[in-house]
Protein backbone atom coordinates (compact mmCIF):
# COMPACT_ATOMS: atom_id res chain seq x y z
CA UNK A 1 0.00 0.00 0.00
CA UNK A 2 1.48 3.06 -0.61
CA UNK A 3 2.16 6.09 2.05
CA UNK A 4 0.63 9.48 2.14
CA UNK A 5 1.91 12.42 1.47
CA UNK A 6 3.55 14.47 4.02
CA UNK A 7 2.18 18.40 4.18
CA UNK A 8 4.97 19.83 3.69
CA UNK A 9 2.97 23.68 4.66
CA UNK A 10 2.75 24.36 8.44
CA UNK A 11 -0.94 24.99 9.33
CA UNK A 12 -2.46 28.53 8.80
CA UNK A 13 -2.22 31.02 11.57
CA UNK A 14 -4.00 34.36 10.64
CA UNK A 15 -1.77 37.69 10.42
CA UNK A 16 -2.18 39.93 13.74
CA UNK A 17 -4.88 41.93 13.25
CA UNK A 18 -3.81 46.29 13.28
CA UNK A 19 -5.96 47.33 15.98
CA UNK A 20 -4.40 44.34 18.00
CA UNK A 21 -1.00 45.57 17.93
CA UNK A 22 -2.19 49.18 18.26
CA UNK A 23 -3.40 48.46 21.58
CA UNK A 24 -0.89 49.21 24.28
CA UNK A 25 -1.06 49.27 28.33
CA UNK A 26 -0.67 52.96 29.56
CA UNK A 27 0.96 53.99 32.28
CA UNK A 28 -1.02 55.05 34.87
CA UNK A 29 1.91 56.74 37.67
CA UNK A 30 -1.03 58.54 39.21
CA UNK A 31 -3.43 55.85 40.23
CA UNK A 32 -0.59 53.80 43.72
CA UNK A 33 -0.24 57.12 45.07
CA UNK A 34 -3.93 58.68 45.20
CA UNK A 35 -5.23 55.20 45.96
CA UNK A 36 -2.75 55.09 48.81
CA UNK A 37 -3.48 58.45 50.10
CA UNK A 38 -7.67 58.20 50.53
CA UNK A 39 -6.78 55.07 52.31
CA UNK A 40 -4.20 56.98 54.47
CA UNK A 41 -7.05 60.10 54.89
CA UNK A 42 -9.41 57.78 55.36
CA UNK A 43 -7.52 55.75 58.33
CA UNK A 44 -6.66 59.05 60.13
CA UNK A 45 -9.82 60.17 60.18
CA UNK A 46 -11.35 57.79 61.76
CA UNK A 47 -8.63 57.34 64.18
CA UNK A 48 -8.47 61.03 64.95
CA UNK A 49 -12.48 60.80 65.75
CA UNK A 50 -12.10 57.76 67.92
CA UNK A 51 -9.13 59.23 69.95
CA UNK A 52 -10.73 62.24 70.32
CA UNK A 53 -14.10 60.96 71.77
CA UNK A 54 -15.33 63.02 68.52
CA UNK A 55 -14.45 65.86 69.25
CA UNK A 56 -12.04 66.35 65.87
CA UNK A 57 -12.51 66.12 62.82
CA UNK A 58 -15.37 67.68 62.23
CA UNK A 59 -17.52 67.63 65.59
CA UNK A 60 -21.07 68.47 64.26
CA UNK A 61 -21.15 65.79 61.74
CA UNK A 62 -20.85 63.80 65.14
CA UNK A 63 -20.64 59.68 64.37
CA UNK A 64 -21.41 60.54 60.61
CA UNK A 65 -17.26 61.03 61.11
CA UNK A 66 -16.81 57.34 60.89
CA UNK A 67 -19.19 57.02 57.56
CA UNK A 68 -16.76 59.74 55.58
CA UNK A 69 -13.68 57.99 56.47
CA UNK A 70 -14.64 54.80 55.37
CA UNK A 71 -15.87 56.99 52.04
CA UNK A 72 -12.29 58.08 52.36
CA UNK A 73 -11.18 54.15 51.71
CA UNK A 74 -13.83 53.59 49.74
CA UNK A 75 -12.94 55.95 46.81
CA UNK A 76 -9.18 54.51 47.33
CA UNK A 77 -10.80 51.13 46.20
CA UNK A 78 -12.79 52.68 43.48
CA UNK A 79 -9.14 54.23 42.08
CA UNK A 80 -7.65 50.96 42.56
CA UNK A 81 -9.71 49.65 39.84
CA UNK A 82 -7.84 52.15 37.10
CA UNK A 83 -4.35 50.62 38.16
CA UNK A 84 -3.26 48.64 35.45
Amino acid sequence: MPKSRIRKKADYTPPPTKQAASVKLQSRGWVAPVMLALFVIGLAWIVVFYVTDGSLPVEQLENWNIVVGFGFIAAGFGVSTQWK
